[in-house]
């Protein structure tokens, strides 16, 4: 979202971003400090419970979130023709923009279908899929949007189900900042497969770590925080706790393939980072990887696998590791391949549907 806010204000929009990130944090994304407003005055409480003890009564923590959250927004927001949400979490304010200011509502959905989402996660065992409350948030925001903005293919395929709500939907892949991601330096010596993300089931990391231990040599560097899956005691399988965003292009650089196995994701940001590095793509269809393919020549960098199939990822991994050295599938991109996968990119698509919309 401070991605979208960033470049819509490039672009010549008037962008209030209403958020609890802290107006520092938000500017070293390169959001103008005048477009800022800060909530964190508002919700402190909440966020403060939610980081230290987020298994104290966490549907309590939930619900108190969303209804600190929107009485925030609603206490500040000023005029606007579109309000821009993430799903689920603002729907009172976005009722609120609509009925006081007559605006538009965009609905930022990041991944599949809410009743679709549930069903993938009620099938693995130990993930933690949505609650009751979120499930209906989301459907009653589908209801209120005027467009349902989703980053790839599959996630619309998902919508089908809801005729009125697929009815909405605006396809957007997300995008990456190209200064923050140049192409990679020598990788390291031995074969090497990155994840970054959560370790978690929804993310299909029970299938990546065996895939890895099957393939002989092959290391697996893993940047991010522990989900709801167990991390292997193995001694090719490393762990580095997440970094800041800018710091993950020296993990881009010391890797050989950048892996995203998840069983339900509307799109990993981190997929295209690594290509804009220059690392070839093993994804799922279930990731968003498949539509970064915006040229021919980051097509070849990208490989997608069925979601949750071992052998498929095995394949693809050895495949991809193979074509490592090979330039075309792992060289660095040319400008304008690495252009079509910057955030400037997206934001142009976004702005010309605000404004066929407004």
């Amino acid at each position: 979202m401070l991605d979208l806010a960033r470049q819509l204000d490039r672009l010549g929009f008037d962008v209030r971003f209403y958020s609890y990130v802290p107006r520092r944090r938000a500017e070293r994304f390169g959001l103008p400090r005048r477009c800022h407003v800060g909530l964190l005055p508002l919700v402190a409480p909440i966020v403060a419970w939610q980081r230290l003890k987020p298994d104290l009564m966490p549907a309590l923590q939930e619900r108190a979130m969303f209804r600190a959250l929107n009485a925030a927004v609603i206490a500040r927001l000023l005029p606007c023709d579109v309000f821009i949400c993430m799903s689920g979490i603002y729907l009172e304010a976005a009722r609120h923009a609509k009925k006081r200011f007559g605006a538009r509502i965009f609905i930022e959905r990041g991944s599949r279908h809410i009743l679709s989402q549930r069903e993938i996660l009620a099938e693995i065992a130990g993930a933690i899929g949505p609650s009751d409350l979120a499930v209906g948030r989301e459907l009653a925001g589908y209801a209120l949007a005027d467009r349902i903005v989703v980053p790839s293919a599959h996630v619309a395929e998902s919508f089908a189900r809801d005729p009125d709500a697929a009815a909405k939907l605006f396809v957007d892949p997300y995008g990456v900042d190209l200064d923050q991601f140049p192409p990679r330096s020598a990788a390291a010596p031995d074969p090497t497969v990155l994840f970054v993300g959560a370790w978690s089931y929804r993310k299909g990391v029970d299938v990546l770590a065996s895939a890895v231990l099957q393939m002989p040599g092959v290391h697996l560097l893993h940047v991010g925080g522990f989900g709801d899956a167990p991390f292997p005691d193995h001694p090719r399988i490393h762990h580095h706790d997440p970094v800041e965003q800018f710091e993950l292009s020296r993990f881009y650089g010391k890797a050989h393939v950048f892996v995203m196995p998840s069983r339900e994701e509307g799109m990993a940001l981190v997929q295209a980072q690594a290509l804009a590095s220059g690392l070839p793509l093993v994804c799922t269809e279930r990731s968003g990887g498949a539509d970064l393919a915006h040229s021919p020549a980051v097509a070849r960098r990208i490989r997608v696998v069925a979601a949750g199939d071992l052998t498929a990822l095995e394949e693809g991994i050895k495949a991809a590791l193979a074509d490592s050295s090979v330039a075309e599938c792992s060289g660095p991109l040319v400008a304008e391949d690495r252009d079509l996968l910057s955030w400037q990119a997206y934001g142009e698509r976004y702005a010309a549907e605000l404004r066929r919309t407004m």
